[in-house]
């Protein structure tokens, strides 16, 4: 698609929000503990969330647990670990997990690997292991290549490159396929899906929008199946605010109209 995207309009309509987290409704940090929304911002989610009948979840690669910390007092229906973890608007958790032999095994070995490799991280998500080398980009070819040869002798592992990070996840795991489950469930059932998220990883749930006719947005900059942009992090939050106070000004407007109709039929 070609780089030149227009801001996204002010949205109308039932609508269905899936935000990814890092990069999109937070800063990205050198650190992932150091992340955090905005206390105006979850604000602003909660808002919406409510003016949409809870049709409102964060999609991210973080874990369910670090998700709900970070959207405190809130809590959304999630999709953590790019989807291999979910919880539903009833509170119900749908889990894909890999065998723990697997799990023990990849963690040692990987663990051993990195240790090698100082200023990289390796971050365990129970049934995804995230390769972090923000702090040493020089070994960013030696991380990529690690990966890639555990997610070819496990034929269940699949790679998800990202921001200075490359994932090992369950395949067949991705943030559109959780986008789409979310999509057969109450209240996110037959409204118009919108999508937001700035990294790779947020591609595949960029094209199961665009495949319902939906509205996905790229934060940042970067080749993307997105039909709009956001330029930054703060663009997004703006956005976010602008959006809210325009449903609240529609639902006063149809409450007035509604009144003045409802006013005028009992003076007939």
């Amino acid at each position: 698609m070609a780089e030149v995207l227009s801001t996204p309009p002010l949205l109308s309509g039932e609508l269905a929000f899936f935000f990814d987290l890092d990069g999109t409704l937070a800063e990205i940090k050198p650190h992932p503990d150091q992340v955090s929304i905005p206390p105006d911002v979850r604000n602003l989610l909660q808002k919406l969330s409510g003016m949409n009948d809870g049709a409102l979840a964060l999609v991210s690669g973080r874990s369910m647990a670090e998700l709900d910390k970070l959207a405190t007092p809130f809590q959304f229906p999630l999709a953590g670990v790019h989807g291999a973890e979910r919880r539903d608007i009833n509170g119900n958790s749908h889990v894909v997990a890999l065998p723990v032999e697997l799990v023990e095994s990849l963690q040692l070995r990987l663990g051993q690997a990195l240790a090698k490799m100082p200023g990289t991280e390796l971050e365990p998500k129970g049934m995804a292991f995230a390769l972090h080398y923000r702090q040493a980009p020089e070994y960013e070819q030696q991380v990529l290549q690690l990966a890639q040869s555990m997610a070819q002798q496990h034929e269940e592992l699949a790679l998800q490159p990202g921001k200075c990070v490359v994932e090992l996840k369950p395949k067949g795991i991705n943030k559109g396929a959780a986008v789409a489950a979310f999509l057969k469930e109450a209240p996110f059932a037959g409204r118009t899906p919108v999508f937001v998220g700035d990294d790779l990883t947020d591609e595949a749930g960029f094209h199961t929008v665009n495949a319902l006719n939906g509205v996905s947005i790229k934060v940042g900059q970067g080749e993307t199946q997105a039909k709009w942009r956001l330029s930054s992090v703060q663009e997004v939050h703006a956005w976010l605010e602008e959006l809210v106070q325009h449903l609240e000004q529609e639902k006063k407007h149809f409450t007035e109209r509604r009144e003045g109709y409802e006013s005028l039929s009992r003076s007939i």
